[in-house]
């Protein structure tokens, strides 16, 4: 797992894609460019307001965006990505991961990026009690695009919650 500080774009899955909550707060006005993309080897599991990805077999796939930050502000918007979704380098509690993936675009092309995957505790816990979303995609999926979901909680969903955990409202648990 690669979680350095490499200066390459972001695939994003859920409230960071163009047109979503989160993309507004943390991306618009700070991108170069942002184009369909999608990512194989991952799940996509349905969240309160949000999804969650896990690492899955090869022929899995998620559907999202590929999202170049501009040069000038590349490290504004990795560290707020990174507060976004609890992501401390190296931190054992980490709820999601940082980490190297090569996102497809329409046109063929395979381009290195980062991704925020479950990290394995709340992988095994969705992969255990989580609904997977056959489609893939967060947008497309009628059981994830409920009321009110856009706006996402701050803390994991009730049958997903880890009792040894503790809640700390500065590391919210916001996916992309």
């Amino acid at each position: 797992m690669t979680t350095g500080p490499e200066r390459l774009p972001f695939f994003v899955y859920g409230t960071l894609r163009p047109g979503e909550a989160n993309h507004a707060r943390s991306l618009r006005g700070r991108t170069a460019s942002e184009e369909p993309a999608r990512i194989g080897g991952a799940l996509l599991y349905d969240g309160p307001g949000y999804p969650y990805a896990t690492a899955g077999p090869a022929e899995a796939v998620v559907h999202g965006a590929l999202v170049r930050p501009r040069d000038t502000d590349y490290d504004q918007v990795r560290t707020a990505l990174d507060r976004l979704e609890g992501y401390i380098p190296g931190d054992p509690s980490n709820l999601y991961e940082r980490v190297t993936t090569e996102a497809v675009c329409p046109d063929g092309r395979t381009v290195r990026a980062w991704v925020y995957l479950a990290a394995e505790p709340l992988a095994a816990r969705l992969r255990a009690t989580g609904t997977p979303l056959p489609s893939g995609d967060w947008l497309s999926d009628p059981a994830a695009r409920r009321p009110g979901a856009a706006a996402a909680p701050d803390r994991t969903p009730d049958n997903l919650d880890d009792s040894s955990r503790t809640e700390d409202p500065s590391r919210t648990a916001e996916q992309v």
